[in-house]
């Protein structure tokens, strides 16, 4: 299953987006976060997490359950608790393809997860966790996270979904694209149409991808981070 990522640090100080893959028994996990904040601090945990994320997912062949381990502890850690404590924290996605299943999706925060089966248009199975969503406020202010500690039902009564969400797709052949808001949002403000910019192979795809979202961006471009993946149908998949 080739794949490929890119990342333009746009005007932050420092890049703290951050994919990661990994395979287990066939099972291969795809992952994207995007750290809160422009610090070597957050850049390392956020590298970190991104690598703890796709080794429970593929271990567990299934992307909620491996997100929500990670999550759950994170959300265990005690100085997470303090209200005062300033610790870094990252919007995350995972899609695990493995043989014989469906693609599985799993996120929270604003990172999105797309798919492409050719033929047809390109599909978001991902919706924001972000004010936006919620009551129609900004968009920069994440709703869920990793680093946070509210459970399913808390950040249900605060924000009407619960901390992790999931999804899945066909099990057709397909192009995968995770991407961060500093990737698809550029785009999506100026009207383009973001499967323009999946044409050619994985690193083609990726490298413009990230390339268009720093063109188009506005008086301050964001980290722009984008995985690009070809999945064979899921009977196929090795």
């Amino acid at each position: 299953m080739a794949h490929a990522s890119a990342q333009l640090i746009g005007d932050r100080s420092h890049q703290c987006d951050a994919t990661a893959t990994y395979t287990h028994d066939g099972a291969r996990a795809y992952v994207l976060c995007d750290g809160i904040g422009s610090s070597d601090e957050v850049r390392a945990w956020t590298i970190t997490a991104a690598r703890r994320v796709a080794q429970a997912a593929a271990r567990r062949g299934e992307a909620e359950a491996g997100l929500r381990a990670v999550y759950d502890r994170y959300a265990a850690e005690p100085a997470r608790s303090d209200p005062y404590a300033d610790l870094p924290n990252a919007c995350a996605a995972v899609a695990v393809a493995a043989p014989g299943r469906p693609l599985t999706v799993a996120w929270c925060g604003d990172v999105r997860a797309y798919v492409l089966i050719p033929g047809r248009t390109l599909r978001c199975l991902t919706a924001d966790h972000n004010m936006r969503r919620v009551f129609n406020g900004s968009r920069n202010l994440v709703t869920s996270y990793l680093g946070a500690v509210e459970s399913d039902d808390q950040c249900k009564g605060r924000f009407g979904h619960p901390a992790i969400e999931s999804a899945t797709a066909p099990m057709e052949a397909c192009r995968l694209l995770l991407a961060s808001d500093g990737a698809y949002e550029p785009l999506e403000d100026s009207a383009r149409n973001l499967a323009d910019y999946l044409k050619g192979d994985p690193k083609r795809a990726a490298t413009d991808f990230a390339a268009a979202a720093i063109e188009h961006a506005s008086s301050h471009a964001d980290n722009a981070t984008v995985l690009v993946a070809d999945l064979p149908a899921a009977g196929s998949r090795e």
